[in-house]
């Protein structure tokens, strides 16, 4: 049943190029000032454009901006709602009448739906440059159906009881054994804590490094806002790093800094690498000030070009490195695996914080991804991706060149699933997303991901995912974006 929804919008004359913005402005201020309230439910995109005679493109336009902007949410299967946590930035034009109220004594919890609403638009757009999600199609499900059956008729015969918090045995081995192999990663499985993704892997990482109001925590100028968000919530002090061609400017970390998050290996969301000399540098003053350094290594399974540089945690040997890994972009996000390869000094803690949080992973999953692993599945799906993503890429550098020369400047890049470019024009990102939104194309504003997106220096420019988009569909993706700027 459609919600009741009372809400007058007014709509400007008959072929206004405003239509978008003023249905995207006047959804936004009721969501600010309390006559949309936190947690309501949304009318579908099909029935309110019918109600206000627009297209239904226009509205699936204006929802998806307020996706991306964190003021919706939309739950898969149960529709589209008013997030309970609005972006703090909005937040003081928020009424009295707002249903949602924090104590001050509590840590700020921060959950933007910047970085939740790419995998939770309720409709794919015509040209989607999404990041961080990969090409499902060519999974091998029938494979992976038939080791979760291997694996469920083995518990069957296995008496009742809790599994392991620190994650199965046969999987633990299997993560030790193919980071060992892909990454040089020295590990054992005794090393290895099974979590529920990379976000949960932050989150526990959170609970045992950061003491709340003291703890400083630097984070790149521009970073994956999940990571951020984690040390947030747990009252961490997150400070700002800026970040240039050689990754992490090292010699901006603040003194007091005791946790720094980085991704060496494809900077999010730039992708850029971190040079040898400045992971040595990270190293270094982490083992100078008993730091500790969090490296997510964002997408280095799939490399392009160039020679793979050497993980973070393979040249520590002071201890300092916690490398957190996932199988969302190998496998597909949906599996809800990732891992840290912990030093042992936070291995026990770590543990004990999984095992106060959900106890443990579903036993079925791990299971079969341990079999996926060690037969070898894994390894084959990544090369054959390899080789689709990199046509992608070729083909969407190719289309930079030819049609956003002068305007689109690519972003060096040699792995990953997307690349970034900076706009060389006077147009700012964000406005740009709202224009390519409009007109069927769904990509991220770089400066989604910094700290303060209106803080001077954050930089503007754009990411295109190439992990859902057909190859034959980005030349004109690009060549109609262009044409908006």
């Amino acid at each position: 049943m459609e919600p009741l929804f009372e809400l007058a919008i007014r709509l400007p004359g008959t072929g206004s190029r405003d239509l978008l913005r003023e249905v995207h402005r006047q959804l936004r201020d009721a969501i600010l000032d309390g006559r949309l309230q936190p947690g309501a439910r949304l009318p579908a995109t099909r029935a309110l454009a019918g109600r206000l005679g627009v297209s239904r493109n226009t509205m699936l336009a204006a929802y998806d901006l307020l996706l991306s902007e964190g003021y919706l949410l939309a739950r898969p299967g149960a529709g589209t709602y008013v997030a309970d946590t609005l972006p703090q930035s909005r937040r003081g034009r928020i009424s009295k009448n707002a249903s949602v109220r924090r104590d001050p004594r509590l840590v700020p919890l921060n959950v933007p739906g910047a970085d939740l609403a790419p995998t939770l638009q309720p409709q794919r757009a015509r040209d989607d440059f999404r990041v961080g999600l990969p090409d499902t199609g060519a999974f091998p499900f029938d494979i992976w159906r038939r080791l979760s059956d291997r694996a469920l008729r083995r518990i069957a015969r296995e008496p009742a009881d809790y599994a392991e918090p620190q994650g199965q045995a046969a999987l633990r081995e299997a993560i030790a054994k193919h980071v060992s192999f892909t990454r040089a990663v020295g590990c054992t499985a005794d090393d290895i804590v099974v979590t529920a993704g990379a976000q949960q892997a932050f989150g526990l990482l959170a609970r045992i490094l950061v003491v709340p109001g003291r703890t400083v925590v630097a984070v790149e100028q521009l970073f994956y806002p999940s990571l951020r968000e984690a040390m947030t919530a747990a009252g961490a002090k997150v400070v700002a790093v800026p970040t240039d061609v050689e990754g992490l400017c090292v010699d901006c970390l603040p003194p007091e800094a005791r946790v720094i998050c980085v991704t060496p290996s494809h900077q999010f969301p730039t992708g850029v690498a971190m040079s040898p000399q400045r992971r040595a540098a990270l190293l270094a003053f982490a083992r100078a000030r008993n730091a500790v350094v969090i490296e997510d290594d964002y997408d280095s399974e799939f490399r392009f070009a160039g020679r793979p540089l050497d993980a973070l945690q393979t040249l520590d040997r002071a201890e300092s490195v916690c490398y957190v890994g996932t199988f969302s972009k190998s496998l597909f996000p949906a599996l809800r695996l990732g891992f840290v390869v912990a030093p042992p000094w936070a291995r026990a803690a770590l543990v004990r914080a999984r095992e106060l949080a959900d106890w443990h992973g579903p036993v079925l999953g791990q299971e079969a991804l341990a079999a996926f692993i060690a037969e070898g599945h894994l390894a084959r799906h990544i090369r054959k991706m390899r080789k689709v993503y990199g046509a992608r890429r070729t083909a969407l550098l190719e289309a930079l060149a030819k049609h956003g020369a002068g305007r689109l400047e690519v972003i060096p890049s040699d792995a990953g699933l997307h690349l970034s470019v900076w706009l060389r024009t006077d147009a700012r990102d964000h406005a740009v997303v709202e224009r390519a939104a409009a007109a069927g194309i769904t990509l991220p504003p770089l400066s989604r991901f910094a700290l303060d997106p209106q803080a001077p220096g954050v930089s503007n420019g754009l990411a295109f995912g190439y992990g859902l988009i057909d190859e034959s569909q980005i030349d004109g993706a690009i060549r109609r974006l262009v044409t908006l700027l």
